[in-house]
């Protein structure tokens, strides 16, 4: 059987056929078309925008933008399309079209969640890119908001949860192939250089620096910022974890089969330089479920040596075997003795270091999930509260780093307990008139 079935039939046989009981934009034409809009296209929503354009009976009509490199870099995959995309710069403007149907969300971390509510709440399907929140309580708001709009499809960006291969290495986990699986290792490992030390400038003029900011209180701009450096500021950003550990760490959370962890820690620093770059460039986090499992993650954002031959990936241990992944599509399972018995290799060269698609076109099933959901054809694969599962445990690790204390939190939703200092970095404050809301 070919990918392309397995994950269509896998899909349905596990979760059934969802059918939506309200209208969707071009729901009773004949092609049944998926009309989306797409926030942020300097990289990664570039990207997005090319490869939703290239699903069957996906159209996308508008891009989102304020940046004007980053929108001629948006508009490159559409210079001889047909029907080019609208382009709009405020988002708040953007959702009270109409005529589409689905928000993709792939502007700055900070942007994530304000942006799917406004979306959701002028009633369109989201797909937002990890993390689904710039800080917890951001997550929670999502998950609120799916509860609230049931019938709205709601999907983060964790697209491994879609490589037919891995739900196939899950499900034999679950099946004991490894015996009881109580320990996950993962890892993420990048030659990132200095940031500098930023000037305080004005913006460019070819950026609109306060819808940039958007919900975030007011910054001055400084030339080491936009577009990439942000993740690094932790008025913007959430560091490497957000920024990549929230996939190996779905992953490992995925395959043990655990929610909310008991005990999260930390360590590490920006080690690597001394400049403006303010979230840990050297991590490690370790989190525990109970008694019975645990994850641990370590990021080297500025030192590429591979980490098992590879620059990221996650292993699965188990009483009777292990189950290692590097970074794809692909998977080995070895028994105790450390015998392979299955291997299934890549169909894809993984790049870890590539911001805009790390897995290339496997990333395609993903989207692929998203539209289908809306027609009411399957199920979304990823729902929302699966994602904030995952990116609480690296906003948690980040709370644990930047308080220098071990959180221990409850097992029922992740808050942390008995410290009221760490619970302050469960929110945050925003902008006058900006505040996202369910």
């Amino acid at each position: 059987m070919n990918r392309r079935k397995f994950i269509r039939n896998s899909s349905l046989a596990t979760a059934g056929v969802t059918i939506l009981n309200f209208p969707v934009f071009g729901k009773h034409a004949p092609s049944n078309k998926v009309v989306v809009a797409v926030m942020g296209v300097n990289g990664r929503g570039a990207y997005l925008a090319e490869s939703f354009s290239r699903l069957a009976n996906v159209e996308v009509a508008y891009i989102c933008e304020v940046e004007e490199k980053a929108l001629a870099n948006g508009m490159k995959p559409f210079a001889t399309a047909d029907k080019k995309p609208l382009v709009m710069k405020d988002i708040r403007e953007l959702v009270r079209k109409k005529d589409f149907d689905a928000l993709i969300v792939a502007a700055p971390d900070h942007w994530h969640t304000p942006a799917a509510l406004l979306g959701i709440t002028h009633g369109k399907h989201v797909y937002v890119e990890k993390p689904c929140g710039y800080n917890p309580n951001e997550g929670e708001m999502l998950v609120q908001a799916m509860n609230k709009y049931p019938n709205t499809v709601i999907q983060m960006g964790s697209q491994r949860r879609s490589f037919p291969t891995l739900i196939e290495a899950a499900q034999q986990v679950k099946e004991g192939v490894i015996g009881n699986a109580y320990f996950a290792r993962s890892w993420y490992n990048n030659n990132r250089k200095s940031i500098g030390i930023g000037k305080k400038i004005a913006p460019p003029p070819t950026l609109d620096f306060d819808l940039w900011q958007g919900p975030a209180p007011r910054r001055e701009y400084q030339d080491n910022l936009v577009h990439y450096n942000w993740h690094w500021f932790w008025h913007w950003g959430t560091s490497e974890t957000c920024n990549n550990a929230t996939h190996e760490l779905d992953c490992c959370r995925w395959f043990l089969g655990v929610d909310y962890p008991t005990k999260v820690t930390s360590a590490g620093g920006r080690y690597a330089f001394k400049d403006d770059w303010q979230t840990p460039d050297t991590q490690t986090a370790s989190f525990e479920f109970g008694n019975n499992k645990s994850i641990t993650w370590e990021g080297r954002s500025c030192n590429n040596f591979p980490t098992e031959g590879n620059g990221r990936g996650f292993i699965i241990y188990g009483d009777k075997g292990t189950l290692v992944n590097l970074g794809n599509d692909d998977y080995k399972i070895f028994d105790y003795n450390n015998k392979l018995i299955k291997e299934v290799k890549s169909s894809t060269a993984a790049n870890g270091a590539n911001s805009v698609s790390a897995n290339g076109n496997l990333d395609n099933y993903h989207f692929e999930n998203f539209a289908e959901a809306i027609r009411g054809n399957r199920k979304v694969i990823s729902p929302i509260i699966e994602g904030h599962k995952s990116v609480l445990l690296c906003h948690l690790a980040n709370i644990a780093q930047r308080t220098g204390r071990t959180l221990h939190c409850d097992p029922n939703n992740g808050h942390i307990l008995n410290d009221a200092e760490a619970m302050k970095l469960w929110k945050r404050e925003y902008q006058k008139g900006w505040e996202p809301k369910v």
